[in-house]
């Protein structure tokens, strides 16, 4: 079973991390909590992203669910095509 992933936002979101602390990031896009994970992929393939802040501050975490370099931003959303 093969899904694509919903575009929660088609731009970053910015978030307030911490360094050394775990997150759950979103990779479905049907979180109601993004861009961090709520569970809402319980009935598709996917799996949150876990990392781990290496720094504190803010930061920009993808909203379109295609980066190249999760769970960051990339500007990937820029070349989406808009939605129907």
């Amino acid at each position: 079973m093969s899904q694509d992933p919903v575009i929660a936002q088609k731009g970053p979101f910015r978030v307030e991390l911490e360094e050394g602390k775990k997150y759950a990031w979103c990779r479905c896009g049907r979180s109601k909590k993004q861009p961090f994970c709520d569970g809402a992929h319980k009935d598709t393939d996917f799996t949150p992203l876990m990392f781990v802040a290496e720094k504190s501050g803010n930061h920009y975490l993808c909203g379109c669910k295609h980066t190249r370099k999760p769970p960051m931003c990339d500007g990937t959303h820029n070349g989406l095509e808009e939605e129907a």
